[in-house]
């Protein structure tokens, strides 16, 4: 077993690219972020160098004793705790990871990802540093391949513009704080995915972001659909305002949005919070099914001499 790092993402893309291939679902989200940021960097964007950091984001692949590529983790949020995402690895990867991060002199403030791997690295770490972990929440990858999508609401569904770039960036904050308050959880404003008006942007003109804008024009509900990498589209974030739900808006454009996907011949997945029964009941309503458990790890920074 062998540890292989990289700082770009493009080689490793083409060192993990059979990987992410094999089970494009369960490598969704490191095959979608790593294309994103391979976008960026040949257009000359690098969002990195302003996050601030303490360490250089990276991305590994871990290689089995015939050196075939068997697993694979990346460490780019680009927020605090700066948390590693995994797929599912062995404990002895996990272990070997953790080890490696704190040789460097790396703290992993947190370890996201499949089960058991990214609990394994995340205690890995704390027994290493003499952190503490935490388990911040857990969450559930769902796939659907038939989608029974309900009647539409009252209104129509468009595609967000840049005029509504800072209602869209308004409502992704909301939509992390209220998925703590929903969930049970104290709503933490440093933790989660940050988003700018420029990254907003940048999703707008990549038309992933949809709008459900009732009759007399106001705006109601936001969905993300990604783009689609290695065949799959992963939909998210899902937010419709307190005043507006209980219309069935969010079932109809997520189902809608996954009716497209499919017939488009995409593979369609999302996440939720398995703390919130409402969102896995109405996925699951929609024709969505359990694919992997994950959890969100935080690992507290080790004691000061």
């Amino acid at each position: 077993m062998e540890l292989e790092f990289f700082d770009t993402p493009q080689p490793f893309l083409d060192a993990a690219g059979d990987l992410l291939a094999a089970d494009p679902v369960l490598g969704s989200v490191i095959a979608s972020v790593t294309a994103r940021t391979a976008r960026e960097l040949a257009d000359g964007i690098d969002s990195w160098a302003e996050v601030g950091a303490p360490f250089q984001r990276w991305w590994v692949v871990v290689r089995g004793d015939r050196g075939d590529v068997v697993s694979a983790a990346m460490r780019t949020a680009p927020f605090k705790p700066y948390p590693s995402f995994s797929l599912p690895m062995s404990d002895e990867a996990a272990r070997a990871l953790a080890a490696a991060l704190h040789a460097r002199g790396e703290h992993l403030g947190g370890a996201n990802g499949a089960l058991p791997g990214a609990e394994v690295l995340a205690r890995t770490t704390a027994d290493l540093g003499g952190g503490e972990l935490v388990v911040d929440k857990t969450t559930r990858l769902w796939e659907c391949t038939e989608v029974a999508a309900p009647p539409a609401p009252e209104g129509r569904l468009r595609r967000a513009t840049e005029d509504d770039a800072e209602l869209v960036l308004a409502w992704f904050t909301d939509f992390h704080a209220e998925a703590d308050e929903q969930a049970g959880r104290e709503p933490d404003p440093d933790s989660g995915e940050h988003n700018t008006l420029d990254s907003i942007l940048v999703r707008i003109r990549e038309g992933v972001e949809w709008l459900w804008e009732l009759p007399d024009g106001t705006v109601a509900h936001l969905s993300g659909s990604g783009l689609p990498t290695y065949g799959v589209v992963r939909i998210g974030p899902v937010y419709t305002p307190r005043e507006h739900r209980g219309r069935g808006i969010a079932s109809y454009v997520v189902g809608e949005l996954t009716r497209r996907g499919l017939e488009a011949g995409h593979r369609m997945c999302l996440f939720t919070d398995q703390a919130n029964p409402t969102s896995n009941k109405i996925y699951a309503a929609l024709g969505y099914q359990p694919v992997v458990d994950m959890a969100e790890h935080l690992v507290s920074p080790p004691p000061r001499p």
